[in-house]
């Protein structure tokens, strides 16, 4: 892996990215294999990336955005992460708005494409900040923005599963099917790019955009990751969220 750190942060954005972006894919994939994937599996995959994204929120964005040490951080950190995370419940009052005007199944498979698509964004930009972040940092850093991606990679899964299947149970084709649900995950490597970029060219704004994307993060576990793995059993959803939770503070302690 050191040919990978050894990279400009923009392009380790962009690696990291393709990398969810080809979970996205893999998840969609399904749809040329099975008809519906089990309950606890998807409740599994769900909560397990809730735990790592949870642990990543403080690991790879607050913590290493709290040891900057800027004069009145607590009202950077604090403004940042109330942002992020009005970013995403905007996102869902906008799309719960137009699930008020949607008329019949193609409807509301269009809605959920654009949800899945729209929660993609800010994913991006958490990921192309911790890269960005790495060029101020160390080992820990790297570590962190990693595990960040892997359980973004992790979710991104079932994600393309939910665009894909609906979309082939009301008549479009596998082919077409696949290719929105892998589309959905590919805003995210522009996001991640733009993230990366822009936080090397105005470093100042790291602490805040790091807290933003925290703010981001917690707001889509809470909002789509744990409500939906907890609809097939609290006790496989517990274990998941625990299991991520733990994978990712144990790597990070491991390598800090």
């Amino acid at each position: 892996m050191q040919w990978f750190f050894e990279l400009d942060g923009s392009l380790q954005a962009l690696v990291a990215t393709t990398f969810t972006w080809l979970l996205t894919a893999a998840g969609a994939s399904l749809v040329f294999f099975c008809k519906k994937v089990s309950g606890g599996a998807f409740s599994f995959m769900m909560s397990s990336a809730a735990g790592i994204m949870l642990a990543s929120t403080f690991f790879s964005l607050l913590l290493p955005a709290l040891e900057y040490e800027q004069r009145f951080s607590y009202i950077i950190l604090t403004c940042g992460f109330a942002a992020g995370g009005a970013l995403i419940i905007l996102t869902d009052v906008f799309i719960g708005r137009l699930h008020a005007f949607s008329d019949g199944t193609k409807r509301r498979c269009a809605v959920m494409v654009i949800a899945v698509t729209a929660h993609n964004v800010p994913e991006g930009l958490a990921i192309g900040v911790a890269f960005g972040a790495m060029a101020f940092g160390g080992a820990t850093e790297g570590v962190a923005a990693l595990m960040l991606a892997v359980g973004i990679g992790i979710q991104n899964f079932p994600e393309g599963m939910c665009v894909a299947f609906p979309l082939r149970a009301n008549g479009m084709s596998r082919a077409k099917s696949f290719f929105i649900g892998q589309l959905s995950g590919a805003v995210e490597i522009a996001a991640g790019v733009t993230g990366a970029f822009a936080v090397s060219l105005v470093t100042g704004i790291l602490p805040f955009a790091l807290s933003f994307s925290a703010g981001a993060m917690l707001a889509v576990v809470c909002s789509e990751l744990i409500p939906e793995s907890f609809k097939s059993g609290k006790i496989v959803a517990t274990v998941g969220a625990i299991f991520g939770f733990v994978l990712m503070m144990a790597l990070d302690i491991a390598f800090g």
